[in-house]
């Protein structure tokens, strides 16, 4: 279905973008948390309705954004991000504000994306990562700050290298990439502050 666009923003864009942001924070303060983010969006292209309301909510002309090769290749999908937000599209990683990877086996690791600095460790990249489902319980294991003890998550389906890359976007703290996974209308955020194993 094609979708113009002009379509699909906010009904309400103040109030929407604002429950959007707060659905966001929640997610990252309380890492393994799964959220639902309340405003159903589509977007053309291959993402879901959480990733069109995360994108509207926190991208404006300020903020680059960068798409994987397979989210940016579908049609109309650069065009609505620049006409409903002003954000403009980076092909450096390095650059961005934010990123999007609407297909979990295209994701290459967190070490490419902007890591901040020691003085200005807000200057990174938050990735948005979309996959098929999440859930509570499974084989990952959360721990650190926001976590009582620890969280268990199901992320299907598996994204590769993903434990590995947390960890050392963990080490890194202060600096570092904060991920949220995003599955329909729900959300999971996992800051740099969180660690992150899996059962084996």
């Amino acid at each position: 279905m094609n979708v113009p666009v002009t379509a699909a923003g906010f009904d309400s864009p103040v109030h929407d973008a604002q429950a959007t942001f707060r659905s966001a924070m929640r997610a990252l303060a309380e890492p393994g948390t799964i959220r639902t983010v309340e405003p159903a969006l589509v977007a053309p292209g291959p993402v879901g309705p959480a990733v069109a309301a995360l994108l509207l909510a926190l991208a404006d002309f300020e903020t680059p954004v960068w798409l994987d090769a397979g989210t940016l290749a579908a049609p109309g999908l650069a065009d609505f991000l620049r006409f409903q937000t002003g954000a403009p599209v980076t092909a450096d990683p390095g650059r961005a504000s934010f990123g999007v990877v609407s297909d979990p086996a295209a994701f290459e690791g967190l070490d490419r994306f902007a890591q901040g600095t020691l003085e200005y460790p807000d200057r990174s990249t938050t990735l948005i990562v979309q996959v098929a489902s999440l859930a509570a319980g499974g084989p990952f294991r959360l721990s650190g700050p926001g976590i009582p003890g620890e969280r268990r998550l199901a992320v299907a389906p598996e994204i590769p290298g993903l434990v590995e890359s947390l960890s050392r976007n963990h080490e890194r703290f202060p600096r570092g990439v904060d991920l949220i996974l995003a599955a329909g209308d729900r959300i999971v955020g996992l800051p740099r502050t969180t660690r992150v194993m899996r059962d084996l």
